[in-house]
């Protein structure tokens, strides 16, 4: 599913439609001009348009230590840093005393590097790993001297993650040295190539990096796949239910069956990271249900199904049923299907929807999968495993309005409640992920990592609102976010208000306006202004502000305090 360099450097060529501008800097100790080229094409595919400094190279320091540079000049959105490993073993090379200490004093100096770059800008980092090698000095034996350059790097990288990515919210490993595992070291890297030109990564490598660093920006970007759709028979075990029968289908420790069953426990810790597993299957339902009810070898079970659609209907109509009870967008959902038939129908017709070309034989699935990194993310709370139940749980709530005469009764029936509360070091990584995930209901699309969130807490300059949904079905969680900034003594600006998707048509809009006017009338502020900033995907909202009573002036919306009259709504505060 890679372009090739020479793909992504015709995208560039054509006239690309307007997309959201996103100012990146590259800064690298080899040259880059190709990895530029790669990045810029890529971020088209993904729906960006990338805007991109490129320092000459071996100028990092320079760029972000002298703060006039040209750098601080370009005022970049996001930080590429591209240190090669090769100019990490000529370093090595050069530290004859303090070879042992070099993994700690290199681990210093990008955390210096960083720490400036927060300092003077809110561009978030994005830090190229070291891929390996074994300059074989002490062979095999070089794991256990310190002071060997093997030993070096690997601490090197495993100090990147745990010292600096796991305690700075801004700062992302592009893990360079993964990509080399999978594809390995004479595909990445050229000797002569690299002699020549000061190119580390070849032209082959170049798409799969770019990948791999664009994932990491659009996910922080709000695009990235929620959801996987399953196919069942010779996708999810070997065989077909309805014709082999129970005992007959292939999963479990033995043959094929065994391909089968890592599959299925790939796809589990997938929905215990958050994505939303959904079944669409040509079979009779209770034939399809059976082996996640009976089978003892099945990994997965009903409870990790979102949404369980087997029946004989075009797999494009059911993904579309799928897709109106998730309410999120094609655009994040993945389609795994062994037929090349169905999976053409979805491409046709549902271009929006990932379909990777799975191989023919079920034993490469897994490998193949890996390789493309589908499901690149920029957040992980604990809250994330019980994304599956809430969305179960939507799936019975639309069952249950269909045997109600009006809406009204409904919502009353549901004894929905909510937490309404400033943010807090609780919620704090549960609002940045939803400033990163929220795409349609989301009025001015502003993403939050958790340093901003802690910048807001504390800011004197902003009030915070989460709220919480609980009814009879179950516990929503956070599903509403408000950050309220202070214009003027008279004015508080909606800087953002999101909500998630799943919530929608219960009145929580008119509940968290009735709070956002309680807010200003508390704090004595006679004017509320909120303002929409369209986007491909929050279109949903563009009446938003109308809707609600708001008056247009220019490209903003303001409500009179004095004259908003509280709505109506079934939802009640926790006191």
């Amino acid at each position: 599913m890679y372009k090739t360099f020479s793909e992504l450097k015709k995208v560039l060529r054509r006239e690309i439609p307007q997309l959201k501008k996103i100012k990146i800097a590259l800064l690298g100790d080899t040259a880059t001009q190709f990895l530029n080229v790669a990045l810029r094409g890529t971020a088209v595919h993904e729906g960006f348009e990338f805007e991109i400094f490129e320092a000459d190279f071996g100028q990092i320091s320079r760029q972000i230590l002298d703060p006039s540079s040209e750098y601080y000049e370009f005022n970049a959105d996001y930080t590429i840093v591209f240190e090669s490993t090769h100019k990490l073993l000529s370093q090595y090379y050069k530290s004859y005393d303090s070879q042992i200490a070099f993994a700690e004093q290199k681990i210093s100096y990008i955390e210096d590097l960083y720490r400036t770059i927060q300092n003077r800008t809110k561009s978030r980092v994005v830090y190229c790993n070291f891929p390996g090698i074994d300059n074989q000095v002490f062979g095999n034996f070089a794991c256990k001297v310190e002071s060997s350059f093997v030993f070096q790097l690997n601490k090197l990288n495993y100090l990147l993650s745990s010292q600096i990515a796991v305690h700075h919210d801004n700062f992302f490993i592009a893990d360079l040295l993964s990509i080399q595992n999978k594809w390995g070291r004479d595909f990445m890297f050229s000797p002569s190539i690299y002699v020549n030109t000061e190119m580390v990564l070849s032209l082959d490598a170049l798409p799969i990096v770019a990948h791999h660093v664009t994932g990491i920006i659009s996910s922080l970007e709000g695009k990235f796949k929620k959801c996987l759709i399953l196919d069942l028979d010779n996708t999810t075990w070997g065989g077909i239910i309805g014709d082999d029968g129970l005992e007959k289908i292939q999963i479990g420790s033995l043959g094929i069956g065994k391909a089968f069953t890592e599959f299925q426990y790939w796809i589990k810790a997938l929905q215990k990271r958050g994505v939303i597993l959904a079944v669409c299957s040509k079979n009779d339902e209770d034939k399809a249900r059976e082996p996640f009810e009976k089978h003892p070898d099945m990994v997965l079970k009903m409870d990790d199904i979102a949404v369980f659609v087997a029946n004989w209907d075009n797999k494009a109509d059911n993904i579309r049923k799928i897709q109106s009870i998730l309410n999120i967008g094609f655009d994040s959902m993945v389609f795994l299907d062994d037929n090349p038939f169905e999976r053409n129908i979805v491409r046709e017709n549902l271009p929006e929807v990932c379909v990777p070309e799975l191989p023919e034989d079920p034993a490469g699935y897994l490998e193949y999968l890996y390789g493309l990194n589908l499901f690149e993310t920029a957040s992980f709370s604990e809250n994330d495993a019980e994304r599956t139940k809430q969305y179960q749980v939507e799936a019975q709530r639309a069952v249950d309005l269909d045997s109600f005469t009006n809406v009204e009764d409904f919502l009353k029936s549901m004894n929905m409640t909510s937490d309404v509360k400033a943010f807090d070091n609780f919620s704090k990584p549960r609002v940045s992920q939803l400033t990163q995930r929220s795409n349609q209901f989301n009025l001015r699309t502003i993403r939050y990592t958790e340093q901003d969130v802690d910048h807001v807490i504390h800011s004197d300059d902003h009030y915070t609102i989460s709220f919480t949904l609980k009814d009879k079905y179950g516990d929503n969680g956070l599903i509403c976010v408000i950050v309220l900034e202070k214009k003027t003594p008279e004015t508080l600006f909606i800087d953002t208000w999101l909500m998630s998707c799943r919530v929608l048509k219960r009145g929580m809009e008119d509940f968290t306006l009735n709070t956002i006017v309680e807010t200003a009338r508390k704090n004595g502020y006679q004017y509320v202004v909120g303002e929409y900033l369209p986007t491909a995907k929050n279109q949903m909202v563009k009446d938003h502000y109308e809707r609600l009573g708001f008056s247009a002036k220019e490209d903003q919306w303001i409500l009179n305090v004095n004259d908003y009259q509280t709505k109506e709504v079934f939802i009640h505060p926790n006191l």
